[in-house]
Parts: structure tokens; C-alpha cells; sequence
């Protein structure tokens, strides 16, 4: 009995088991840890590893192309911030009380419930922005019990990692809002051209009712739906007072988008170009204009088309605002004709070709700034062949000699030959390099004297960049740097940035020539351009005739624009002058006047010279000032003007024929015979030496050292390639020589061969065998020539 009754002994006798109190906190700790875990399980990493659209912005913020991402979405770049507008209007639609929970709304998962059972279907998921956005990454398309819970898990795992305003930019950046547009900047640029911080409060209601119903977004269908969510959107927007009575009534007003438009393609090659540069990147932000832009890009369009007629069917425009050193235009190539010709999809401005003589103006200012000449210092143009390199200039015409400034206006090839020579190529090759040009890929005698020429290749967004960059230094002096255009807004090119070899005064002296470019006297309206603003231009022609250049400055701008056929097939109508220089001058046209750079007169100075030749002053010689660079040391005196005697009567003379008292001193321009030879048929004006009076003939090789006579062709030292003609033998050779006396008598002996003589013409036309030969020309009064050459078969 007694064991029955201590086993029958109420249970608040009974004494309590020790092992349970050790356990409850264990329990408690394990409990804290689990809900610890689950609240801070790691999460995804990027959250949402989506793949985006390229898109290409312009300084202002606004689109100017873009290409679909790589699974057919169009999905840009996350936003870093939602704009207020659609921000209020989303959260007053989906989640008023976004800013209260903790990513799960009991209040919203009971009202849903509610709606459900009277429904007694779903009608209302209770889901807050988090859980929508958790759907996203989770990639849930069913909406089961299990994907709730999963997804309610995930929302509080977000919650605890991003903050309220992140997880509104996520959930905005990756919404669906019809058909393949999803995120907000997308559906923005698709349904309303604008980026989303411009939209209407009518543009924000309509993208903020989509993401929850994105099929109402379908033209023709759906729209009274999608009218109505709106306006109840709007509605209760303007109860909260975020949009006064009129703006409320106006936003109404509104119509609706229609379909998705289609996305401007103002710059498709560059776009292209940056997504091979920087295949990491999604997003272009540029120094581009779009206004200036799609102008330009419509130019080219048109010009390519005209151009198409003749057989030149690409074409590339670059406009840099030489203020700023910025890109404002970038057309890769015109968007005209075929779409599908061979090398429309090129982007020519990033291309090297064939840069013809648009290198002249840097020669001309490297030698302005060293003191090697000024704008009028006359050089040499004559036939002119440098141990077997003949230049031409483009119209085959020689003018005897012609001021530099000159030279480079009219573009004349062979006195840019001579002016190179005399700076020597590989000083100018580090020239260029230093100034930007970055396509030397060869050493300076492998280019020899043909760099000035188009012996090389450039791209025309360095070579735009280097005249960009003289006009810039003509304007601000010491204040610029040079470098390179910045294109990209986030990219700073200051860090490149340096002094260039060519200062303020050369600089403006330069551009001064080229605003005296000839232009062909069949373009008329080319000066009547001229007269509207001041434009220093430039063309290049390559070899072969394929590519046609040209670049120009006015005030603020730098126009550079290439014309020819990508896949490098020349063209008989292709010349930098007919081809390319009328769409520069459109796009000119285009941009509009701007105020012309005033003369840097702190970075230059007077010295005077002769008028004649551009030398210094030195005798007599009629002179006027010049304008040069201050830090230049122009020292070259005067070769051309020489003192000569002559009797009362005009007579040239020397102390052999006439006393000395009875002679008078007078400075004649005097060039030599070659350089005459060829000045005399341009200016029938010019008046050569005094004849000598005939008694002084006898004693002239004692008392002067005048020679009159000279070689045209060949040169000293002169390779001549002989062709072979049908019949196997070597082609004849022309041989030229000039006479500063035209009644003067030629004798020509040739080896050990007499050939002949001739009057007023001497020519000879010999055959020649391959190997050295000596000609020897003597005149009638003893006076000789010598010339070695060599002869070479083909």
C-alpha cells in the first residue's frame, strides 16, 4: 500500500526533473541561431545577375543608340536612384507601406486573404515590393505556397542586406513592363523618348501600374483598362497632394503611349566601336550633342548618297568643340544607300588611311616655330628629284619658287618635299609623334620624304585632334595642354595632357595660311561661304586616289571628314577638294557662324624682310614687316637679292670692261636659272639680270662667278627608270636644261659623245644603257654644267 500511494501522489508533490532546466536554454540558443541563419543566409551575388542593353548617352543625359542585350531583353543599366516622381507613384500602387516593413506586410497578407475569400479566388497576393523583388531573383514563375514562403524568406534576407532605397532601385531597374522592355529605364526611353527623371506624372502612373499588369501595354488592346489604372493612380496621388488641381486635371489629359517606339540609332558605329573597347561596360555617357548629332549624321546620309553616284560609298564625320577638346559629333560612317554594302558597318574614324597632305600645316608650323622661315619665305618649285624620289604636284605645273604660307594654301607637294628635306624626316617623325599622331608604327627613314605626302597613315580622330588641338593652342597659348578629344564623360585624357612643340604665334600663323586655302574657281559658292565666317581648312588626297580628307577650324569647331570606300578601291572622282571638303562646309553651315581667333600678338613679332622673297632684309632691297613667332630666330638673310654694277645706260658691267668709279651699284631679285625659268611663266613681269655690255663678255670667267646655265632633268645623282618598249628595247630619254639668255647656245656632250647644240628650247632626247652616266653642258661664252646619273631597267 505504501508503494501504491507514493506512486498516487499528486504531481505538484512530486519533485521536479533537473534535465529539463539544462535544456530550455540550449532549445532557446539553438532556436535564436536557426532564425539567426535564416535571417542572414549569404545572399545571390550580384543580387540579380542580369545581362544588359549597350546604350549610348549624350552629354545632356539623353539616348542616342542602343543595342539589345544578349538574351533579346531590352534591359539597361541599373538605376542608382529612382526619380521621385515614379518612386511616389509605384509605392502609392504596390506597397504604401514599403517605408514600415521588414520586407513581409502582415496588414497587406490579412487584407489579402480577405479578398481572397470573398473572391474565393486569387485576387490579391499580398506580395510587397521586397517579396516582387525576391521573386525576380529567385527566377519563380508559379505561385504556389512553397514559392511564397521561399520568396517571404528571401525578402527579409533583402531587407536585412539593402537598404529601402536600393531595393526600390532594384525592383525599378528589373521590372517587367511588356513584351521584352523590362526595368524602368528602358520602359522609359521606349514608351516616352526621355530618361525616367523627365517623365510626367501621367508617364509615371502609366509605368508604375505595368510592372503589376505588363500585358496592358499592347497597341489596339487593353487600353481603357490601362486608362483606368492610371487615372485611379492619379487620383489618389493627387489626394495625397502631390499634384496641384491643374497639374491633376492636365495629367489626365494626357494621352497614352502607343507601342514601343523604336530607340534612335544616331551613332550606331560608335556604339559598336565602345562595346569592343569595353566589353564589361554597359553604359556610354558622352560628350556628344544629340541635336548636333542627328543634324550631322542627317548630312551625311544625304551626302553619302550623292557621293554613292560616283563610286564613293562610305563616308565618316567628326566635330570636336576645340574649347573643350570635346567630341560634340561622331558619324563612323553615313547611314545612306546600301545598308548592306561592303563596309557600311566599318567605323572609318577609328581606321588608318592613307593621310595624304594633311600633315603639311604641322611642317609648316614646326619650321615657323623654329626660326627655319615665315609665311613669305619663297621654296623651291621645280622639277626636283631626290636620289630617286620625283614628287608632283597635283596639277603637274611648276611655279619656279612660291611663298610657304602660299605653298600650304594651295597644297603644292613639291615645295613641301623641299621644306622637309630641309627639317629633316626623322625630327619631324618625333615631331608628329609628340603631337599626337600615334599610327607611326615604322621608323623615319622607312617613311623618308614621302611622310609628307600621305607616305603614311593616320585615322581621322587623331588628325582631327591634332588640328583641334593647333587651333586650341592659337587661342589659349600656354593655357592648353595637348591631348587627345575626350569622348567619353567619365574618361579624363587630362592626365596625357602636355606642352606641345608648337607654340601660340606658330600656331596662329598656320591656321592664318590655311584660311587662304585656293578653293577650285568652278565652286563659287565657296567663297560666298567664305564671307559668312572664317574657316582654316585643309584637304588630302591619298595615292591612288582613295581617300579624299578634309579638316577644318573655325572660332570654336574642328570639322574632319573622310570620303572613299572602306574596302580601299580608289576612285577616279575621289579628291579631298570635290569630295569631302562640301560636307565639311555643310556641317559648317550647320554649327553657324562663330567669332574668328584674334592675332596672339603677345606671341609674336615684326621682322622685316624683302619683299621679294621673304628673307631678311639685307642691301637694298624694297622690304616690309612680317609677322613671326616671338620665340622664334629667323636669321636667314636674303639669297636671292644681289648687288650687281652697271654702266649710265643700264649695262651690266665689272671692273674688266669699266672703271670703277664709272660704275653704279644696284640690288636686283635675282632666282636661280631653274627656279627662274619656271617664275617667269607664272609672272611675265619679272625682270632678270641686266645684260652684259658686250666688251665685258671676254673676261667674264675672271670676274664673276655667274652661272646661268642649269639642269632641269635630270637631278644630281638621279635614278631614271627606263621602260622597255614592245620591241625589247630600252625606252628614250628626255634631257632639259635652261638658259638664264635665251638667245644663249647649248653644247650637250654626254660621256664621250657630242649630242649636239640647241637655242632658246634645249631639250635632247637620248638612248640610254643601264649605268652611270656624266652629262656636260657648255654655253657659248664657256660656262658649264656637269650632272651625274644613273639609268635603271625595269
Amino acid at each position: 500500500m505504501a508503494s501504491k500511494a507514493v506512486a498516487g501522489e499528486p504531481v505538484a508533490q512530486r519533485k521536479p526533473h533537473g534535465g529539463w532546466c539544462l535544456w530550455l536554454p540550449l532549445l532557446a540558443v539553438l532556436a535564436s541561431g536557426a532564425i539567426y541563419a535564416l535571417l542572414y543566409w549569404p545572399l545571390p551575388e550580384p543580387l540579380l545577375d542580369s545581362r544588359y542593353a549597350r546604350a549610348l548617352i549624350d552629354r545632356d543625359g539623353r539616348l542616342l543608340g542602343a543595342s539589345i542585350a544578349a538574351d533579346e531583353q531590352w534591359r539597361f543599366e541599373p538605376l542608382e536612384e529612382v526619380p521621385p516622381r515614379f518612386a511616389e507613384a509605384l509605392l502609392a500602387f504596390e506597397d504604401r507601406r514599403f517605408t514600415r516593413h521588414s520586407g513581409i506586410d502582415p496588414v497587406a497578407i490579412v487584407r489579402a486573404t480577405r479578398d481572397n475569400l470573398r473572391a474565393r479566388r486569387v485576387v490579391s497576393g499580398g506580395s510587397t515590393l521586397t517579396m516582387q523583388l525576391a521573386r525576380q531573383v529567385a527566377g519563380h514563375s508559379e505561385r504556389t505556397l512553397g514559392a511564397k514562403l521561399y520568396e517571404a524568406w528571401l525578402a527579409l534576407r533583402i531587407e536585412r542586406r539593402y537598404s529601402k532605397d536600393e531595393i526600390l532601385a532594384l525592383y525599378a531597374s528589373h521590372a517587367p513592363f511588356g513584351g521584352n522592355v523590362v526595368g524602368l529605364p528602358a520602359a522609359s526611353w521606349r514608351y516616352f523618348d526621355r530618361p525616367p527623371e523627365e517623365l510626367s506624372w501621367a508617364e509615371a502612373a502609366v509605368l508604375a501600374v505595368l510592372p503589376n499588369s505588363p500585358g496592358l501595354m499592347h497597341p489596339g488592346r487593353n487600353r481603357d483598362a490601362l486608362k483606368a489604372k492610371r487615372d485611379r493612380l492619379l487620383t489618389r496621388l493627387h489626394q495625397k497632394g502631390l499634384l496641384s488641381e491643374l497639374d491633376y486635371r492636365l495629367a489626365l489629359a494626357e494621352p497614352l503611349p502607343a507601342a514601343p517606339r523604336p530607340l534612335p540609332r544616331a551613332a550606331p558605329h560608335l556604339l559598336a566601336t565602345l562595346s569592343s573597347r569595353h566589353p564589361e561596360q554597359a553604359r556610354f555617357h558622352t560628350s556628344l550633342d544629340r541635336d548636333v548629332q542627328t543634324a550631322v549624321v542627317a548630312i551625311a546620309a544625304r551626302e553619302g548618297r550623292r557621293l554613292t553616284r560616283s563610286g564613293i560609298q562610305d563616308l565618316s564625320v567628326l566635330v570636336i568643340d576645340h574649347r573643350t577638346l570635346t567630341v560634340i559629333a561622331y558619324v563612323g560612317n553615313h547611314g545612306g544607300g546600301d545598308p548592306h554594302r561592303d563596309g557600311a558597318a566599318v567605323d572609318v574614324i577609328q581606321r588608318p588611311r592613307s593621310n595624304g597632305s594633311l600633315l603639311k600645316p604641322f611642317l609648316y608650323a614646326l619650321m615657323l616655330q623654329e626660326g627655319l622661315l615665315v609665311p613669305s619665305t619663297l621654296v623651291p618649285d621645280v622639277p626636283t628629284n631626290f636620289a630617286g624620289y620625283a614628287p608632283e604636284n597635283f596639277d603637274r605645273q611648276h611655279r619656279g619658287a612660291v611663298a610657304a604660307s602660299t605653298a600650304l594654301a594651295r597644297s603644292l607637294n613639291v615645295p613641301a618635299v623641299h621644306m622637309l628635306r630641309e627639317y629633316g624626316v626623322e625630327r619631324f617623325h618625333d615631331q608628329l609623334q609628340s603631337l599626337g599622331k600615334t599610327s607611326l608604327f615604322r621608323p623615319a627613314d622607312d617613311y623618308g620624304l614621302a611622310l609628307i605626302l600621305g607616305g603614311s597613315e593616320s585615322t581621322l580622330w587623331e588628325l582631327a585632334g591634332m588640328y583641334a588641338n593647333l587651333a586650341a593652342v592659337a587661342r589659349d597659348g600656354e593655357r592648353h595642354r595637348y591631348r587627345m578629344p575626350t569622348l567619353l564623360v567619365d574618361t579624363s585624357s587630362t592626365a596625357a595632357a602636355a606642352y606641345g612643340p608648337i607654340d601660340q604665334g606658330a600656331a596662329w600663323l598656320t591656321l592664318q595660311a590655311l584660311t587662304d586655302v585656293v578653293r577650285p574657281e568652278q565652286e563659287r559658292a565657296w567663297q560666298q561661304f567664305q564671307s559668312t565666317q572664317t574657316v582654316a581648312w585643309k584637304t588630302g588626297t591619298s595615292f591612288g586616289l582613295r581617300d579624299g580628307w578634309a579638316i577644318g577650324s573655325n572660332g570654336r569647331y574642328t570639322v574632319g571628314v573622310w570620303t572613299g570606300n572602306a574596302i580601299g578601291e580608289g576612285v577616279p572622282a575621289l579628291t579631298g577638294t570635290t569630295a569631302a571638303a562640301p560636307v565639311m562646309f555643310e556641317v559648317f553651315s550647320l554649327l553657324g557662324p562663330t567669332r574668328w581667333l584674334e592675332p596672339p600678338l603677345g606671341a609674336l613679332k615684326t621682322v622685316r624682310v624683302c619683299q621679294a622673297d621673304g628673307y631678311l632684309a639685307a642691301g637694298d632691297c624694297p622690304s616690309r614687316p612680317e609677322w613671326a613667332p616671338r620665340r622664334s630666330h629667323f636669321e636667314r638673310v636674303s639669297p636671292y637679292y644681289r648687288q650687281v654694277h652697271v654702266d649710265a645706260r643700264g649695262a651690266r658691267v665689272h671692273a674688266g670692261c669699266e672703271a670703277p668709279a664709272a660704275m653704279h651699284g644696284r640690288a636686283v631679285f635675282v632666282l636661280p636659272p631653274t627656279m627662274e625659268y619656271f617664275w617667269r611663266l607664272q609672272r611675265p613681269d619679272y625682270q632678270s639680270l641686266p645684260s652684259w655690255r658686250e666688251d665685258c663678255l671676254a673676261s667674264l670667267a675672271d670676274y664673276t662667278d655667274d652661272k646661268p646655265l642649269d639642269l632641269i632633268y635630270p637631278q644630281e645623282g638621279a635614278r631614271v627608270l627606263l621602260p622597255v618598249d614592245l620591241d625589247g628595247y630600252l625606252g628614250r630619254f628626255l634631257l632639259r636644261a635652261v638658259h638664264r639668255d635665251p638667245a644663249a647656245t647649248v653644247h650637250w656632250h654626254l660621256g664621250g659623245s657630242y649630242l649636239g647644240a640647241t637655242r632658246h628650247f634645249h631639250v635632247q632626247e637620248v638612248s640610254l644603257e643601264p649605268g652611270w652616266h656624266r652629262l656636260v653642258l657648255v654655253d657659248d661664252l664657256g660656262r658649264q654644267q656637269t650632272r651625274w646619273f644613273q639609268v635603271l631597267a625595269r
